[in-house]
């Protein structure tokens, strides 16, 4: 199975780059939905891939599904409305549960030292500081499984309102798919709007075979992992707390992608990073920025290099040897000791 990762494409185009060293001849699937109403403005992307593209439309089959099937269009509908209603709660009470993690953070500050708050020469058993700080996030990471759960029951009412396998548009439009990936020589997924694309993805079920290898940026990278954290720490509103949004394809596991990490993230907010790393501390908070190429391993790992940001709040390198870091033999395996995520 054969993965990469890539940095956004949009100011440093690597994905050629990545095409030529899988090696294969022949068509390349391109899911771009996330792109919505320019799904279809390839020309770039057609260049890039060497004029073997083969552009599924996602996005254009999803309107022509709900043109064409009444039944689905109600029940997508009603469905965006109550996910809406429970983004609006579950929004509400993560921002309660951070601003009680960054109180506690700061008291903790004060109390034991800058070093003590993030994990620095002291462990979890030695002061109370340390552990409430977990303790604190431990009450986020609730939240994040209410709203999980309350999700998984909404999709279980749409499939309900609407068994997607009953419905013959959404069957022809799966078939074709499902011919078309069958005769390409890889698989592309693009940025834009990462909802959309997990629609699209969600409607036409989209299963990727292991044998066919995959490139994906932006959205399209955080679709492949079990879960999908949108973040944005310099928001047109100010800084948004990250959310656990949905589930994703999971072919890549144990990583939170997080695109765009310099433009999107305080960085130099050390005590922010560091609690954001605790709250996913059993996935990597792996960066995707610019330039940024990641093959996954054999296993479905990291590969040595790869940029995560630690429990300490610090960006460290898999297997980099910097103080903290995990080695490359513990690439593949997060834990909750020294500066995974």
């Amino acid at each position: 199975m054969r993965t990469i990762l890539l940095g956004p494409q949009r100011f440093m185009t690597t994905a050629g780059t990545a095409l030529r060293s899988l090696g294969v001849d022949g068509p390349v699937a391109t899911i771009n939905a996330g792109w919505e109403e320019r799904e279809d403005v390839v020309d770039e992307l057609d260049t890039v891939l060497e004029g073997r593209a083969n552009h599924l439309r996602l996005y254009h089959r999803t309107f022509d599904v709900l043109a064409k099937d009444d039944v689905f269009a109600a029940a997508a509908l009603a469905f965006r409305d109550r996910h809406d209603a429970l983004l609006s709660l579950y929004r509400l009470r993560l921002n309660h549960s951070m601003e009680g993690v960054y109180d506690v953070v700061r008291r903790t500050r004060d109390s034991s030292g800058e070093g003590r708050v993030r994990g620095e020469g002291a462990g979890s058993g030695e002061g109370s500081a340390f552990g409430a700080v977990d303790d604190a996030v431990e009450g986020v990471r609730h939240v994040d499984a209410w709203y999980a759960a309350q999700l998984k029951s909404l999709y279980a009412e749409l499939d309900a309102a609407a068994p997607l396998d009953s419905s013959g548009v959404i069957a022809w439009h799966r078939g074709e798919i499902s011919a078309a990936l069958a005769d390409c020589a890889a698989l592309v997924l693009t940025g834009g709007h990462v909802g959309t694309l997990l629609r699209a993805l969600r409607l036409f079920a989209i299963r990727i075979p292991d044998e066919l290898p995959v490139i994906a940026w932006s959205a399209g990278a955080m679709a492949l992992t079990e879960r999908v954290v949108l973040f944005h720490d310099f928001g047109p509103e100010g800084a948004a707390e990250a959310e656990v949004y949905d589930r994703g394809l999971g072919r890549v596991r144990g990583v939170v992608a997080l695109p765009h990490a310099r433009r999107r993230l305080r960085l130099d907010d050390r005590d922010r990073c560091a609690v954001m790393a605790r709250r996913f501390t059993d996935q990597h908070c792996v960066l995707l920025d610019d330039g940024t190429a990641l093959e996954l391993t054999p296993e479905g790992g990291l590969p040595r290099g790869a940029r995560i940001l630690g429990i300490d709040g610090a960006i460290h390198e898999l297997g980099g040897g910097s103080p903290g870091a995990p080695s490359a033999s513990s690439a593949s395996t997060p834990t909750g000791q020294g500066a995974t995520a």
